[in-house]
């Protein structure tokens, strides 16, 4: 009796739980399944996010996700050569490699399915008068001498240019470039010859040539851990920012097409990304592959020009090493990181992925032998970016992502707020230029203006000058140059009071709650009525 008492009590908090939302009724995962281990390889680039993921499945689901981080060229690899059962990159298989390396031909098929976005950010080591610069803006075409080795001084006046409140050192410029086959130097050469063909004139290559007064490491790891040591004062790199928030580094802040220098926050990188170009032919090898030219010319000025995607790779068919029983284990994964795991993304410098793109990654991962026919459940997919009724083109981050600063536009003037690990350490103006900070924007500066995720309405008001976006980043109102916030809530836990009382989600939680602490009380209290009552008979 005690024990029906219990499930029965227990029973109706899971299921008030689900009517909130707040638990999935859907399990991707569940251990009552027996899941069959996977592993896989590639991007270090997603790895960050990757691991977390892993972790948060194995302990909530019991699911084993092996994965090892050798770059996205040896995933590929070993995609192709049927060693492992998925891989993740940012580029797909070059049938074509502009650096006249063998064409990739998988001998068997595959999907593409986007799992995370993020910009592409340059990690540096700086220091003036012993005090380390948190706040260096680069505009496009010096990145791309820096590494091509035609800047080869701190001090040179294009950097310095720049960097108006900043008086630059005299100090050698180490550029730090990937050693290994990886997705980041293909992006980012790609980036280059699109945008400063003039300067950088190797097309796209996965093999970063090392400039003469280079250096070169392999994997994110190895050339974010160089620029973070003492010998790596002078130091910069590109690498994924969520190594530069882990390594409590500065990043630098890029000049976009709109004349902004700007962070690769997660709201920068989701506006950014409205401009991207996605392959929507299902019947394409190449289905939901990026072109990025839109987002590198993005004239929206929160945009970071550098944003992009990382791709899990997919078997469609058994093969190998591959089965269905794999499959399933596979499809649950993929059906987490498209929902439940893009909560954390934001929190490990990556940008969540947008409704477009899950509902598309929800249908490449039906094709996975042994997965989820349905797919993911998209009004119970818990994905900070959309909510329910919300239009597949919406992306709340992008809603309300913050107006750049005044002092971030291109001029005289200078931000001194710190950047990605070093938010929240400003630089003193050294230099001719007047400073300012990142907050004035009403978003805070560094990492903390982008880490927490907000939602707005695309019809929200402002006052004075402050810039309204709609659901597809476009200014409703306002003016993109005032410096001023975006009107945005911040996300409410769920037990905010609003003005006019509790709202019925509050309520059933509550509910809930008193549901599941009956679960525990009741039936010890029942237990010793029972046994007074039986004694006092006696």
């Amino acid at each position: 009796m005690i024990r029906r008492i219990r499930s029965l009590l227990a029973a109706s908090a899971v299921a008030v739980l689900v009517a909130t939302g707040l638990v999935s009724s859907s399990p991707p995962a569940a251990h009552a399944y027996s899941w069959a281990p996977i592993s896989g390889t590639g991007s270090t680039w997603s790895q960050n996010a990757l691991d977390q993921w892993r972790r948060n499945v194995g302990e909530n689901y019991g699911m084993t996700v092996n994965y090892s981080g050798v770059g996205s060229s040896a995933g590929r690899r070993d995609f192709i050569n049927g060693t492992v059962d998925f891989a993740i990159s940012e580029i797909p298989f070059q049938s074509n490699p502009e650096d006249g390396s063998q064409p990739e031909v998988p001998r068997s098929g595959y999907a593409y399915m986007p799992i995370v976005a993020g910009g592409t950010a340059f990690m540096y080591n700086l220091k003036i008068g012993g005090k380390r610069v948190t706040n260096l803006r680069l505009s496009g075409a010096v990145v791309t001498r820096i590494f091509s080795g035609a800047i080869t001084k701190w001090n040179d006046p294009a950097i310095q240019a720049d960097n108006p409140g900043l008086a630059m050192p005299d100090r050698a410029i180490v550029p730090v470039v990937r050693s290994d086959g990886s997705g980041s130097s293909a992006q980012f050469t790609l980036w280059m010859s699109k945008q400063h063909g003039d300067i950088w004139t190797r097309g796209m290559t996965s093999q970063f040539p090392t400039p003469g007064n280079g250096k070169a490491q392999n994997g994110s790891l190895g050339v974010a851990g160089y620029v973070s040591q003492d010998y790596g004062e002078g130091a910069i790199t590109y690498v994924e920012y969520s190594y530069a928030v882990k390594s409590g580094f500065p990043v630098a802040k890029i000049l976009n097409s709109a004349g902004y220098y700007i962070e690769p926050t997660a709201p920068s990188v989701a506006v950014a990304l409205l401009q991207a170009q996605i392959n929507n032919d299902p019947n394409s090898p190449d289905y939901l592959t990026q072109i990025l030219d839109g987002v590198y010319n993005n004239g929206d000025p929160r945009t970071y020009p550098l944003s992009s995607y990382s791709y899990l790779i997919v078997p469609t068919q058994t093969a190998g090493i591959f089965t269905a029983e794999k499959g399933r284990t596979l499809g649950g994964f993929a059906e987490y990181v498209l929902c439940e795991g893009q909560q954390s993304a934001t929190a490990l410098g990556y940008s969540p992925l947008p409704m477009n793109l899950v509902l598309a990654g929800s249908e490449q991962l039906k094709r996975i032998p042994g997965a989820n026919a349905n797919g993911v459940d998209i009004n119970r997919c818990n994905n900070p970016t959309f909510k329910p009724g919300d239009s597949p083109s919406n992306n709340q981050l992008a809603v309300s992502a913050p107006a750049p600063a005044e002092c971030d536009k291109q001029g005289p003037n200078q931000c001194t707020s710190g950047t990605a690990g070093s938010a929240g350490t400003d630089t003193p103006v050294t230099g001719s230029g007047s400073g300012g900070s990142s907050a004035e924007a009403g978003g805070g500066g560094g990492a903390a203006a982008g880490s927490g995720v907000a939602t707005g309405a695309a019809d929200a008001t402002s006052t004075g000058g402050d810039a309204v976006y709609d659901a597809n980043g476009n200014l409703v109102s306002g003016s993109a140059a005032a410096g001023g916030g975006v009107a945005a809530a911040a996300v409410s836990s769920p037990f905010t009071l609003a003005e006019d009382g509790w709202k019925a989600p509050q309520w059933l939680m509550l509910a809930a709650a008193l549901l599941l602490i009956a679960a525990i009380i009741l039936p010890p209290v029942s237990l010793r009525r029972m046994r007074t009552t039986r004694a006092g008979k006696r």
